[in-house]
């Protein structure tokens, strides 16, 4: 057989290359089975969200997967805690179970339908030391039904959701009706981040701001770290069947505002209480809000019934019993004056003097107040008026003794004004002296009546000029005649104050009494 070279050439190009082919097709196979696995572990237009897991450090995830986690914890040791509160609400006691995948293996939760969306797949696997985490809608034709522009829309409007929910400047989060909170936003997380210790991390379920909180208080109080100062919010919940969302408004203002106010009512409850006027402040329902101890002094009415915060009308009620009103002449007519009060207080004109049973007399004001308020206050002057009655008795008295005296007296101030005459000194000048008080009263135009009543004399003059001067004075006398002829003797003395008293008494005519008159007639015409 002879050998040809061409043909054994051919036949080994032939193996060589049927050999390479051989490769190059196992190497595509290999790299198609590659890509493929990889598109259905990464593609967006996966089934649904998946994640690798190093213990509890994300390896990688599908983009449906990272959309799914809340803004704040797509990143770090967040991951982990932010899956947790995605899939506890949704697949209760999955954290429990997971923590037992390591003997397991493998893990198959379904959830319960949420209506029109359809229950998910909750699937976990650890193999090799990595957990492989998978969420799945159960069953996919509902969103495959969607139009493109209606999944577009979907996902638009979840998106700004999301946003809202993520920038949102107060804390908001979802909690269980058992206290577990199972979702939250950035500023809760933020919140919750800035008071944990240097070596803890988030936790599932997540902590709670309000440990302490009660349904009954809404007003709760974060306490301050560092030099901060304390935050107060105030809480909002919304309860439905399986959870309650729950709102935390700032009331920092707020609480700041209500302790001014509470300390500016206690610095004039203070000033009230050392006030020996009763005060009583009705609030523009007209029910009692603010009052001082001097009221129960003056009023008897005992604590218990004013902390109560009676209506106006009950609170005088209440002082009619204590026989602290004058007693009204029937029981209407004191209803009226009660209505009486209240509209003159509230136009600024009630003011009032009652005298009551007791003798005790008190001053009554009503005064208006912003936003419709009413205020009374209630002034003992018993012994104001004891002290004004005693002095008009005095003064009655004073008068009684004058107009009892035979000689016309007239008492003139330091101010040579008439203050004080008698019944004699009336019918003997003719002269009224309530009519003589103010410029009438003057001495000059008393002494002016003087002279038109008597025979021309210098007496009236030096009259004026003593009752006039200041200082040191001696009481002295001089005689003086009527215009009708009868004569008069006429004294001025100093009083106390400066005051001083002119008498005038008639007396019997005397031998020189024309040279004497003569004489001072001619020396006044001279």
């Amino acid at each position: 057989m002879q050998f040809d070279p061409i043909s054994a050439f051919g036949l080994v190009a032939t193996g060589i290359l049927s050999a390479l082919a051989g490769l190059m097709f196992l190497a595509a196979i290999q790299r198609r089975a590659t890509t493929v696995d990889r598109d259905s572990l990464f593609s967006e237009e996966g089934r649904g969200a998946e994640y690798l897991f190093d213990g509890q450090t994300l390896l990688d995830a599908t983009p449906m997967g990272r959309a799914l986690l809340p803004d704040a914890c797509k990143r770090g040791a967040m991951v982990w805690p932010g899956l947790i509160s995605y899939l506890e609400p949704r697949f209760p006691g999955a954290t429990n179970r997971l923590d037992t995948l390591s003997t397991d293996g493998i893990l198959m939760l379904v959830s319960e339908d949420e209506g029109n969306s359809g229950p998910l797949l909750l699937r976990a696997e650890l193999r090799g030391g990595i957990t492989r985490i998978s969420v799945q809608e159960t069953d996919t034709t509902a969103a495959g039904s969607l139009d493109p522009l209606t999944r577009r829309a979907i996902k638009e409007e979840l998106e700004q959701l999301r946003l809202i929910a993520a920038k949102a400047p107060l804390p908001i989060w979802r909690e269980t009706l058992n206290g577990d909170v199972v979702w939250a936003n950035a500023t809760y997380l933020n919140l919750v981040t800035e008071r944990l210790d240097d070596d803890d991390d988030l936790t599932w379920p997540l902590p709670q701001l309000f440990p302490a909180r009660s349904d009954t208080t809404p007003r709760q109080k974060l306490a301050a770290i560092g030099d901060e100062k304390d935050r107060w919010f105030d809480l909002v919940i919304s309860d439905n069947t399986a959870h309650r969302q729950v709102y935390a408004l700032p009331a920092d203002r707020t609480v700041k505002a209500e302790v001014g106010l509470h300390a500016f009512m206690q610095t004039l409850t203070k000033t009230f209480a050392h006030l020996s006027t009763g005060l009583a402040i009705f609030d523009h329902d007209r029910k009692l809000v603010l009052f001082n101890p001097a009221l129960m002094d003056l009023t008897g009415l005992s604590p218990d019934l004013l902390t109560r915060r009676p209506s106006l009308a009950t609170f005088f009620d209440a002082l009619r019993e204590n026989s602290m009103i004058p007693e009204p002449r029937d029981y209407k007519g004191w209803l009226n004056q009660i209505t009486d009060i209240e509209k003159a207080a509230a136009s600024g004109l009630y003011q009032e003097t009652w005298s009551l049973p007791s003798g005790q007399t008190y001053r009554v004001i009503g005064r208006p107040h912003p936003n419709g308020a009413l205020a009374l206050s209630f002034e003992d002057i018993s012994s104001e008026m004891l002290q004004t009655r005693r002095y008009r008795a005095d003064l009655e008295l004073g008068q009684a003794v004058i107009d009892g005296v035979d000689a016309a007296i007239a008492v003139f101030s330091a101010a040579g004004v008439l203050v004080m005459s008698n019944t004699a000194y009336s019918a003997l000048w003719g002269h009224d002296p309530a009519a003589a008080l103010g410029s009438a009263g003057a001495i000059a135009t008393v002494c002016t009546h003087w002279r038109e009543r008597t025979a021309p004399s210098t007496i009236w003059d030096r009259a004026e000029d003593f009752i006039a001067q200041l200082g040191p004075r001696e009481a002295w006398q001089h005689d003086a005649r009527l215009a009708d002829g009868r004569a008069l003797s006429c004294q001025f003395s100093p009083l106390a104050g400066g005051a001083t008293m002119a008498t005038f008494r008639q007396r019997p005519p005397r031998e020189d009494d024309d040279e004497r008159l003569t004489f001072t007639s001619t020396r006044k015409t001279a």
